[in-house]
């Protein structure tokens, strides 16, 4: 399950229906432009929390029948609704996804003993691995040390999607639990988390630029720093202009839609890109190489 895997944008038309010519185009780019080694599916890049249950099973059918077996897949099924997340996760199992992931329940102050139940449940019912997604600054939950030694006591948790800024916490994971993968999740970051260890990592910038993400692996293992430095300064520089440009999401689309691709629109009521600004992103895509 290691490498690098990109949190998948998903396509929306005006009125909010999945666009599936467009999801399978940009599928086909992260496999064959960008090279990554598998798709994390219904992340935060594809939306999940602004669509229905069926449309998660759809997308997920989808990126399965465009893929099939030539990439690893992993299926984020976390909802604040344990019944719908258990729902997904058989779905997702019946579709032979390489692995489950669920984000930790989120809105309300759920305490330890609470997030626990939550991820044993949904193993309980569907027989699966699963990838805890941690990401703090979006959820309020955060858990200690000894709170993932709790959780990795379940074999069948395999690992965690960690998306934070502690890396105090990043390297004390990867040095007391060696044998669970760890997947880093801020792309600004990638380099420290690999210096780290990291198994790999996952990221909704990799949709158009993973082959940068990959480098950074590589460079790193030749134990070249300073190029890869390099290559985290120019992947910090794109970030930084993505977000110059009106946020992630909206900005992955228009750079894809520069290829060709159906890339469509943010699902309301996340706010749609400045048309006006489409001069500067084709810049953007020919600065970058994208």
């Amino acid at each position: 399950m290691k490498g690098i895997y990109s949190a998948l944008i998903v396509p929306y038309d005006k009125n909010g229906k999945i666009i599936e010519s467009g999801l399978r185009q940009i599928i086909r780019h992260n496999l064959d432009v960008c090279h990554v080694d598998g798709l994390y599916v219904n992340g935060s890049s594809g939306e999940n929390f602004l669509i229905s249950t069926d449309e998660k099973k759809l997308i997920f059918e989808i990126v399965k029948d465009e893929v099939g077996d030539k990439a690893k897949l992993i299926a984020q099924v976390g909802s604040i609704n344990v019944h719908e997340a258990i729902e997904l996760g058989k779905f997702a199992a019946s579709l032979d996804y390489n692995c489950l992931s669920a984000v930790t329940p989120f809105y309300y102050k759920f305490d330890f003993k609470e997030v626990e139940y939550y991820y044993d449940s949904i193993i309980g019912e569907t027989g699966e691995d699963m990838l805890i997604y941690s990401i703090p600054s979006l959820t309020g939950v955060s858990m200690s040390l000894s709170q993932f030694d709790r959780l990795f006591q379940n074999d069948k948790i395999v690992g965690v999607k960690f998306t934070s800024a502690d890396f105090y916490l990043l390297e004390r994971i990867k040095r007391y639990f060696s044998n669970k993968l760890v997947f880093s999740g801020f792309d600004e970051m990638l380099l420290p988390a690999v210096v780290y260890g990291v198994d790999g990592a996952i990221g909704s910038t990799f949709n158009v630029n993973g082959k940068r993400a990959k480098r950074i692996f590589e460079l790193l293992q030749k134990k070249d720093l300073k190029a890869a430095i390099d290559v985290q300064n120019e992947t910090n520089d794109l970030i930084e202009r993505i977000m110059d440009l009106g946020g992630p999401y909206q900005v992955l689309k228009e750079i894809l839609k520069t290829k060709g691709i159906e890339a469509g629109i943010c699902r309301a009521p996340m706010k749609q890109f400045d048309k006006s600004r489409y001069s500067e992103v084709e810049e953007l895509v020919q600065k970058f190489s994208l």
